[in-house]
Parts: C-alpha cells; structure tokens; sequence
C-alpha cells in the first residue's frame, strides 16, 4: 500500500483506516458500515500482499462531514 500522506491526517477529524479482512466482501462490507456514518474517499478494490493472510482496504474518512457529502 502507499504511505500515508500527511494531508490525510492534517486536521482533526481526518483518518486513515486500513481493514484487514478474510475476503473482498468483508472488507467492502466494513467499509460500507464506515460510509454510512461519515463522509469517506472509499477504495474501489482491495489488495493482495504476498505472504501476508487475507487483503487489506484502505479508505479515508473525514468526520467532519455528513456522509454523502
């Protein structure tokens, strides 16, 4: 995955949550249940690391914001 910017956490209210899960559908379903309480630049796949069990997701939130904004 990519480093995290400082621009992702710059302010308070701004987070960077990383979901290790099973499978895709877990991991885009954790995400989902984050979307519907705060506004979130969700990922659209998930990734493999080699030797490492499961993917992993990375969205960013911004709880400052209602979702769908």
């Amino acid at each position: 995955m990519r480093e995290i910017m400082d621009a992702h956490v710059a302010e308070p209210g701004l987070a960077v949550v990383e979901v290790a899960a099973a499978d895709d559908e877990t991991a885009l379903a954790v995400q989902e249940l984050l979307a519907t309480r705060c506004a979130i630049a969700a990922a659209d796949r998930t990734t493999r690391e080699p030797g490492e069990p499961g993917v992993r997701l990375r969205c960013f939130l911004d709880l400052r914001q209602d979702p769908g904004s």
